[in-house]
């Protein structure tokens, strides 16, 4: 990983902001993701993440943490709460703007143990590959507390292969739909390819009860998108 993400961020955070981050994945063309989007306020922030930050209790885990801006709100709101990314600069930006606990580190390296864990914009995205499903939430419910929880979002993106007649056009002998190919730029330099996974709520509902985790909807979003609540069953 060339860490274009985490460039594009200390370039925001350092007054170096002149351009966008370009994505597009094996089903959409390209799109510009605005770099000040990604350090947004509670106020500016979608509702589903926003009642996700309501939710947040205890020790909290926020994964795939970015610029921080979920952290610094819970932090503000005294919550005590450990940042991590992959991305070196994304943790960088998180540190110089205030989060207290922030660490370059895979999920799946997480060792601690905690009352809520977030997976937001898109936490699914993480897991890539539907066949990799299971063995993520077998490690995240492992980093559960007793009583814990596990706010996550995602979009059933079926949508996205809708024809003019109201049919789809998806492959059936293909992989799962909703497992892309991630494909992101800055400044005319190509990030490494990645895999990319949005899981409409029955495949999550279905893969967490067969790790023994009780999936819920929360919050449903204004297109396609929801909120969940992940525990252990009682």
């Amino acid at each position: 990983m060339k860490d274009l993400f985490g460039q594009a961020l200390l370039d925001y955070q350092n007054g170096n902001y002149t351009e966008d981050i370009i994505t597009s994945t094996s089903i959409s063309d390209d799109d510009a993701l605005p770099i000040p989007y990604l350090f947004r306020q509670f106020e500016e922030m979608p509702k589903l993440e926003q009642k996700a930050l309501k939710l947040a209790k205890g020790d909290i885990l926020d994964v795939g943490c970015g610029s921080g801006s979920h952290s610094l709100y819970l932090q503000k709101n005294n919550k005590k709460v450990k940042a991590i990314d992959v991305s070196k600069g994304a943790i960088e930006v998180a540190k110089l703007r205030g989060v207290v606990n922030a660490e370059i580190k895979n999920i799946l390296d997480e060792t601690e143990t905690f009352d809520t864990i977030l997976l937001l914009m898109n936490g699914t995205g993480i897991f890539q590959e539907l066949s990799q499903v299971s063995k993520y939430l077998t490690h995240l419910k492992g980093l559960l507390n007793s009583g814990g929880q596990i706010l996550m979002d995602s979009s059933d993106i079926k949508y996205m292969y809708q024809d003019e007649d109201g049919g789809y056009w998806m492959d059936t002998n293909s992989n799962y739909y909703g497992e892309l190919d991630y494909f992101l730029s800055y400044k005319n330099e190509e990030e490494i390819p990645m895999k990319w996974l949005y899981l409409d709520f029955e495949t999550l509902k279905l893969a967490c009860e067969t790790v023994g985790l009780k999936c819920e909807i929360i919050k449903e979003g204004e297109h396609f998108d929801y909120l969940a609540q992940l525990t252990h069953f009682e």
